[in-house]
């Protein structure tokens, strides 16, 4: 019986390899290049608006149309305009749903906004670039396949502060839409959300985020582990305000994978030379098989 049950799970293990395999770090570090290319990004700049061109142009590649077309993947763009310390600001969530048929949804997330530092280079690869060439890359191993669940993509605009990070001036993206999607009433259908921030730094070392919900952690860092992965998720944690909070206070089961141990945060050093296409890869692929899972 002992032998038979290892049996089983080492061909669950081999399939669950041959899913996650089909995301691609290069690919996602070549998204991220393309993005950091558009030098400071911060939100109501030219560069800005040019990164959400590109963002929705790339997906419109992978078949994701604004409704009402009925296609693969329908795409959204949720516009807005924040009250910062620097003024009115228009900012941009973008949203591609690729839809499934059990009425449920997952939501896979980060921010492609860079902190506006004026008078400084700031181009913010990892934090800002590899979320948003992890989530291109992971729309377009999406793309096409049929889904169980709803599994939204999302791109935020507005994570950065304007000024000094506080409750008002921060998040402004993830604010808006998580409030829209509770009068929408969207959130009671969502299983998980998973953000992912900073996840390039090429020394990948991931802490849990204990303000997250336990069980989707506990799934997450089980799936790290059996895809060989567990030395970069590890079991210390540390407390992180982030993208992930507005929709843990509506309810929502959430956590934040992120690398904070990252000596060039919020500095010009910040730049491609300081990450790697194999931590993009290893994130990805256990986003990839944390989707089967949370499906199945």
């Amino acid at each position: 019986m002992a032998s038979s049950k290892y049996f089983v799970t080492a061909i669950f293990l081999v399939a669950a390899a041959a899913r996650a395999a089909t995301f691609s770090g290069a690919s996602a570090f070549e998204f991220t290049k393309q993005a950091v290319e558009f030098g400071p990004r911060p939100s109501g700049s030219e560069a800005n608006r040019k990164l959400q061109a590109f963002i929705t142009a790339q997906l419109q590649k992978d078949g994701c149309e604004p409704a009402p077309a009925k296609k693969d993947c329908e795409l959204t763009e949720d516009s807005f305009t924040a009250a910062t310390p620097r003024g009115s600001v228009p900012m941009k969530n973008i949203i591609a749903k690729f839809p499934g048929k059990s009425g449920k949804a997952i939501i896979i997330a980060g921010h492609f906004d860079t902190k506006l530092f004026p008078g400084r280079k700031f181009v913010g690869a990892n934090d800002g670039g590899s979320s948003t060439g992890l989530l291109l890359e992971l729309a377009h191993v999406l793309a096409h396949h049929p889904r169980i669940d709803d599994v939204y993509v999302v791109f935020f605009d507005g994570e950065e502060a304007m000024g000094e990070w506080s409750d008002t001036d921060s998040v402004y993206g993830s604010k808006h839409l998580a409030a829209r999607w509770k009068k929408e009433g969207l959130l009671p259908k969502v299983k998980a959300f998973i953000l992912v921030d900073m996840i390039g730094d090429k020394s990948l070392d991931i802490k849990r985020e204990p303000t997250g919900n336990a069980k989707l952690t506990s799934l997450v860092w089980k799936t790290a582990a059996d895809l060989g992965y567990a030395a970069n998720f590890l079991n210390d944690s540390l407390d992180i305000e982030d993208d992930h909070l507005p929709f843990l206070k509506l309810g929502v089961p959430a956590i934040d994978i992120i690398d904070f141990n990252y000596p060039p945060w919020h500095t010009d050093g910040d730049t491609m030379d300081k990450i790697g296409a194999q931590s993009l890869e290893i994130v990805g692929k256990v986003v990839v098989e944390s989707i089967h899972r949370l499906e199945q």
